[in-house]
């Protein structure tokens, strides 16, 4: 028995250790960014906002939103758990707010993920259907970027060929140990599989999806863009669009990252570099990713909004779980 007992206990500390270091490196990153280069970009960059700002984030975040409850929508239907396109945006506006507030940012996800499995009656496919549309966005966004890296002067453009041919390298790696896994049999292995092959032939590579998903996706990077233009330009960067995309992709990049405070941290550490690499300065890359994360939370108001309703005596029974 007590032989037994050791490797449980030993597990469950590792997984309530993660998200602390996840919130550590966020932490981490944030006093070695004031450290060099002061608080100063990080007020000035807050003291900038001004309404027009905010009137684009609000509008340009409603758009990205409802093309991610769109991408969800599909790529849930395709999984088999009915998503209303209604019902999504409302999920969707409260995970980016969520995301926007609370350490680590997926927080959000988890729980649109899960309450809507809830819901559906399914949470494992309601989990994978965030899962799988999440990586669609990754994915296109990853795509997008070496692209407009590949054709824009940046920091990082003597790397591109190695990076084009590791990620080139890891995609084969990939391919062909799903090829040579096992499909059939009760073992665990075969069985995850089968199910990311049925999923993805499903929910991302059906007819009736894969062109939306492309569409929805493209459509939120070109939106998260447009959202840090606008806070670069608020925060005085006043360098041309063809310099200033490049450096904005980078650190939107960096936003895939999980060790962050709120979506603070590796999104400025990375700002402050390229701007710097890129001629301009650090104090320019973290007031400008400063202002993006201020814009994005006054975004996802709406959320809050419909947080505290679903939380509301008036809130239909079983709405909040």
């Amino acid at each position: 028995m007590a032989g037994r007992t050791r490797p449980v206990g030993g597990r469950a500390p590792a997984r309530s250790a993660w998200p602390w270091v996840r919130l550590l490196g966020g932490l981490a990153v944030l006093a070695a960014l004031v450290w060099s280069v002061g608080a100063g970009p990080f007020l000035a960059g807050l003291r900038l906002i001004d309404p027009p700002a905010l009137v684009a984030a609000l509008g340009i975040g409603a758009l990205t939103t409802v093309c991610c409850a769109w991408r969800w929508s599909l790529v849930a239907g395709g999984l088999g758990v009915r998503l209303p396109l209604a019902t999504a945006v409302a999920h969707c506006y409260r995970a980016v707010f969520l995301n926007s507030t609370l350490p680590g940012g997926v927080l959000g996800d988890v729980h649109r993920a899960v309450r809507h499995g809830r819901d559906a009656g399914d949470v494992a496919r309601g989990v994978r259907a965030v899962v799988w549309e999440r990586t669609a966005g990754q994915v296109v966004q990853l795509g997008i970027a070496l692209a407009v890296l590949a054709v824009l002067p940046s920091p990082v453009r003597p790397y591109l060929p190695a990076l084009a041919a590791a990620l080139a390298a890891a995609a084969l790696g990939l391919a062909l140990l799903v090829r040579v896994a096992p499909r059939s049999g009760a073992s665990r292995w075969a069985r995850a599989v089968r199910t990311a092959g049925s999923d993805i032939r499903a929910g991302l590579l059906a007819r009736r999806a894969w062109l939306g998903v492309l569409v929805a996706s493209a459509v939120v990077v070109a939106g998260h863009l447009a959202t840090f233009l606008v806070a670069a330009r608020t925060a005085g960067a006043d360098a041309p669009l063809s310099r200033l995309l490049p450096l904005t992709l980078l650190a939107l990049l960096a936003m895939g990252l999980p060790a962050n405070v709120a979506g603070f941290g590796p999104r400025e550490g990375v700002a402050a570099w390229a701007f710097a690499a890129a001629g301009l300065t650090a104090g320019q890359g973290v007031a400008a990713g400063t202002v993006y994360g201020a814009l994005v939370l006054v975004a996802s108001l709406p959320g809050a909004a419909m947080l505290l309703a679903g939380r509301s005596p008036a809130a239909r029974p079983g709405e909040c779980r």
